[in-house]
């Protein structure tokens, strides 16, 4: 059996998830990482998208996170983030309508670089979050 270390994701209404865990793997702003158990402490900036979980019995588990910090420490490794969805929970009706708003935005131009900026933001997370609803889907099917 591989090595376990306490894992955590926090946002400011709750506590995510909470478990000893096998691996991690996290989108940070320059790549995907992988933590596992002993791995060097590190903290660093994560961005919107597909947080993936090895449980403690070896299952991948998928989770949709925003942008935060991550923080990897010797006794637990930690992930702030303001929001974070199971698969389950995403409203793939609102995703698709947020993705719809930020093209709009972004390709008809006209906008100032701030709004530009916002809405590939939320194009982002957009597509992660339907991206982590195909996954979600692809289990139960």
């Amino acid at each position: 059996m591989a090595a376990l270390f306490p894992f955590e994701i926090h946002t400011p209404y709750r506590k995510f998830y909470s478990d000893a865990v096998e691996c991690i793997v996290v989108r940070l702003v320059d790549g995907e990482i992988g933590v596992y158990a002993g791995h060097m402490f590190f903290t660093a900036p994560t961005q919107a998208g597909i947080v993936k979980i090895k449980d403690k019995k070896g299952v991948w588990q998928t989770a949709f996170a925003t942008e935060g910090i991550l923080e990897v420490k010797g006794h637990k490794s930690v992930l702030l983030v303001d929001a974070a969805e199971l698969p389950g929970e995403i409203d793939r009706d609102r995703a698709v309508e947020e993705k719809k708003r930020a093209e709009d935005i972004i390709n008809n131009g006209g906008g100032l670089k701030f709004e530009i900026d916002t809405a590939k933001i939320s194009l982002a997370r957009a597509e992660a979050r339907l991206q982590a609803w195909e996954l979600g889907k692809k289990k139960t099917d």
